[in-house]
């Protein structure tokens, strides 16, 4: 049986919208266990409502709430009774495996760090959403917000745990592994991006495929895409930006004459396939990787959809045993380094 601990008053439709997504992914998945933080009377109010499982279900009383206006250290230390701290020490205790929140990312990357701790060896832990891509199949992107200043060390480390994560989640065999650049030159970027790409050509075991210009980025020629989380964050809030962009302007388009509304109506089907393989929530949330236990971040305007698709990222995160397999392969790059 798998345990997944999901923080239930994280994210701006919560609680209704988790707890529907966690009734959802008990009925597609036989043999998963949750466990619900959270106040309490308001759980069994939801729980009641969804129909959830109760048999397989725990919920744990959490009364405080941790939002984006705090500041994300001082709030995790000092409200021990909120719904994404209880979830993380559930993890931390190994009453559960992965938990997932769709609160305050700052709170979900200090309560990772400080509650359920790096792997031995792990430098800094990485962000890693996966986004769709022209081949398919999506591309893991490491990192995306979790470390605006890093050092070459970081991305080699973020190189084998993004691999890691794209071979055993994914199912892709010797991804391919590109470095986030302004150039697919080796001597192109800054000082930062010419030491990784040395490290990665030379001493990562790693399918390195050289520099991937941000143009790249969704092409399908690379399966992980490593970089500064600065970098990373601005190239996944211009991926999300220019989808929604292109969406609108779509629908407006469409909509602007009644020729253009037949045509729509017409390719109507196309367009659902068009906006499902846009969709980067079908991925489920950021995988917060080089912690002890699971941690994933799904987007503060999850839906029952989003929800129940990050429980299902949690469950191949814990069959494809993706801890233990970075930490055994961490240690392989530290003793090479000797």
């Amino acid at each position: 049986m798998k345990t997944v601990v999901v923080d239930a008053f994280g994210g701006d439709h919560a609680p209704q919208a988790i707890v529907e997504g966690c009734a959802r992914a008990l009925s597609e998945i036989a043999d998963l266990r949750l466990i619900l933080t959270g106040d309490e009377n308001r759980l069994k109010e939801e729980a009641a409502r969804c129909r959830l499982d109760s048999a397989r279900t725990e919920l744990c009383h959490a009364p405080e709430i941790i939002t984006n206006n705090e500041h994300p250290v001082q709030a995790v230390r000092s409200k021990k009774q909120s719904s994404v701290v209880k979830a993380m020490e559930l993890v931390a205790h190994k009453e559960a495996s992965v938990m997932i929140s769709a609160g305050s990312t700052g709170a979900v990357l200090a309560g990772g760090t400080f509650i359920v701790k790096r792997i031995r060896g792990i430098r800094r832990p990485a962000l890693a959403p996966v986004l769709p891509t022209l081949a398919g199949h999506g591309v893991v992107l490491v990192d995306c917000g979790a470390n605006v200043d890093c050092k070459p060390q970081f991305l080699q480390q973020f190189a084998v745990m993004g691999s890691v994560y794209a071979e055993r989640i994914l199912s892709l065999k010797n991804p391919r592994v590109g470095l986030l650049n302004n150039g697919a030159e080796a001597e192109k970027g800054c000082d930062l991006t010419k030491q990784a790409y040395a490290l990665l050509k030379t001493q990562t075991p790693v399918n390195f495929a050289g520099n991937c210009e941000g143009r790249d980025i969704l092409s399908g020629d690379f399966d992980v895409v490593v970089c500064d989380g600065f970098a990373g964050n601005v190239a996944l809030k211009s991926v999300e930006g220019m989808a929604a962009m292109l969406m609108k302007l779509l629908k407006r388009e469409l909509m602007s004459s009644a020729r253009t509304k037949l045509g729509a109506l017409l390719a109507k089907p196309a367009f659902a396939n068009l906006k499902s393989a846009m969709d980067y929530h079908s991925y489920g949330g950021a995988i917060m990787l080089g912690l002890e236990g699971g941690v994933i971040k799904a987007h503060g305007s999850s839906d029952p959809a989003s929800i129940c698709a990050a429980i299902h990222q949690a469950c191949a995160f814990i069959d494809g045993d993706v801890v233990e397999i970075i930490r055994n392969n961490v240690q392989a790059i530290a003793a090479d380094a000797e």
